[in-house]
């Protein structure tokens, strides 16, 4: 089964601060989700309804849906889960 990716705007804006490369590298991951939103590197977050995509010391936090993975924030993983 493959899913949609889908972006909030917040993350767009976070993804387009990050350097050429390593986005490409971000982007690149988010995509595998398509085909396997549950590998190895993907956690669920305690008491929260999003999950935990591990991208060296990025992460890229994201909600599963029916057949759509909404991209929720994508951020260094010392400030990532501020808020």
């Amino acid at each position: 089964m493959n899913y949609q990716i889908s972006y909030e705007k917040r993350a767009l804006i976070e993804l387009r601060k990050l350097d050429k490369l390593l986005a490409k590298r971000i982007i690149k991951k988010i995509r595998e989700l398509e085909t396997d939103p549950f590998s190895k590197d993907i956690k669920r977050l305690k008491g929260q309804p999003l999950f935990r995509l591990r991208v060296g010391d990025y992460r890229v936090l994201f909600e599963l849906l029916e057949k759509e993975i909404k991209i929720i924030k994508v951020g260094h993983r010392k400030n990532i889960y501020d808020e």
